[in-house]
This record gives C-alpha cells, structure tokens and sequence, in this order.
C-alpha cells in the first residue's frame, strides 16, 4: 500500500502540468523514473499500478496511462500527446479539404512537436485515421 502511495504521489509530481492543464501536457515519464525517485526496484513500480486507477477532475484514468514514451523528436512532450494533438488537428479540419501529412507535420511543429512526414503518417495510422483522400468529403448540392 505504501508503495502505491509512493508510486501515485511521483506520477502526480511528474505530471503536473497534465493534471493542471489537460491531457495535452503529459510528460515523458517511464517506470525506472519512478523507481529511481522512490527507491524500488522499476518491476515494483509495475506490478503497484497495474489495474490501478485515479480520479480527476477530467475523469478517471488507469495508472499506466502516465507512463509514455518522449516523442521521437527528443523533446520534453509526451508520444501520447503528440497523438492527442494530431487527433485534434484532424478533427478541427475542413473535411472538404483535409491536411495533408506534411502540412500536419508543419502544424505539429508550431506547437513544438518536430516530427517527420513518415512519422505522422504512422502516427495517422496507428490512431485509425485514413490518408487525406479517405477523410475527403464532397460537397452535395441539391441542384442537378
């Protein structure tokens, strides 16, 4: 139980600005940086959340959820965010005419994510997300 304790006290520490800003701003944080921090061993750290959640303001979210790889460009944002971002790039374009990956990739890069075309189209794809001209929509007009 102390552990436990422990383990959820240095995700919060770690991860601050997600819990005070949104799922956007999670951090890098792997099980051996918390771990290190708490004196254990990283399977310790492992099997004390594993089916284990916390409640927050913006909902309820299993213990591993904080726990994600940096992005490829090194920086300090989570892959998880990253994803996050593209999602919601995709989602706020104009569907009759969709970004294309590159153009993703110069608008993640203005938020500070520095990602290869081929990465955000595996990225796309990884999120289920077809290519520009899968998620084109024609517009209808009622005239003939």
């Amino acid at each position: 139980r102390s552990t436990l304790m422990a383990c959820a006290e240095c995700i919060l520490e770690f991860q601050e600005s997600f819990f005070r800003k949104g799922p956007g701003h999670l951090v890098p944080l792997s099980l051996a940086d918390v771990a290190e921090r708490i004196g254990v061993h990283e399977s310790t750290v492992s099997r004390a959340v594993k089916e284990k959640y916390i409640q927050c303001s913006m909902g309820v979210y299993p213990l591993s959820y904080f726990f994600s790889a940096p992005a490829p460009d090194g920086s300090d944002v989570s892959r998880r965010a990253v994803l996050l971002q593209l999602r919601e790039l995709i989602d706020g374009e104009d569907k009759a005419h969709p970004l294309s990956d590159e153009k993703l990739r110069c608008l993640l890069e203005q938020k500070g994510c520095v990602l290869s075309r081929r990465t955000v189209a595996k990225y796309r794809d990884e999120l289920r997300i077809p290519s520009t001209t899968g998620r084109k929509q024609y517009e209808t007009s009622g005239a003939f």
